[in-house]
């Protein structure tokens, strides 16, 4: 009895230190990859540590590079072979869908390059382009094949996203490419609504001529 207690009380300790050295590597990790130290993210990639481990909030370290704008990591981790490039967070959000969002082309075009989704269900990538910075963005998705219409959970659609947070460019483009006017979400609510809602009045204006 007494080896099996103390053969029990090893593996215990071997537990705790794994389980603590893990833990501070998830915090150097997560904390390299909000300053977009690249080292340190390699070093302990190279350790052997997880691309795809979550933080605190469920967010994995490709997600948060592309949000905290750290493109030195996010190459770091798009080069892992054991990076996925599509993990999903709480809110059901992909690497790329944060991309769109903060207008980063170039981390975007590498996301697509290796296979991540551009038109899934729920909320897509350019949903969320549309309501960012970069109206190039909404052209690079568009480009790839971006469903125009593509309905969100609540049949929102890109352009009306576009209509209220977006550039007028990025309006434009939607257009260009046959977005629906006359489309309505779950609340009733048409673009021209969503243009209103943000005191976008002349643009309001603008897209109420072109729906007649």
């Amino acid at each position: 009895m007494l080896t099996k207690h103390f053969r029990y009380a090893i593996y215990l300790f071997v537990f705790i230190c794994a389980s603590s050295a893990i833990a501070q590597s998830s915090v150097a990790f997560f904390r390299a990859v909000h300053v977009d130290d690249a080292g340190t993210v390699q070093r302990l990639l190279d350790q052997g540590f997880d691309p795809n481990t979550v933080d605190e909030k469920g967010q994995v370290g490709l997600y948060l590079a592309f949000r905290d704008e750290s493109p030195k990591t996010v190459a770091a981790l798009l080069a892992h072979p054991q990076t996925r490039i599509d993990a999903v967070n709480q809110a059901d959000e992909t690497p790329l869908l944060m991309a769109a969002l903060r207008g980063q082309i170039e981390g975007a075009r590498q996301l697509l390059a290796l296979g991540a989704a551009l038109n899934r269900p729920g909320w897509t990538p350019l949903h969320y382009a549309a309501s960012g910075p970069a109206h190039r963005m909404v052209a690079l998705l568009l480009e790839r094949g971006a469903l125009v219409d593509a309905p969100s959970p609540n049949r929102t659609t890109p352009l009306m996203m576009a209509a209220r947070y977006g550039p007028e460019d990025a309006v434009d483009l939607l257009l260009a490419r046959g977005a629906s006017l006359g489309a309505r979400n779950d609340a009733g609510l048409g673009p021209v609504d969503f243009a209103e809602l943000a005191g976008r009045e002349s643009l309001a204006a603008r897209l109420r001529s072109a729906a007649r």
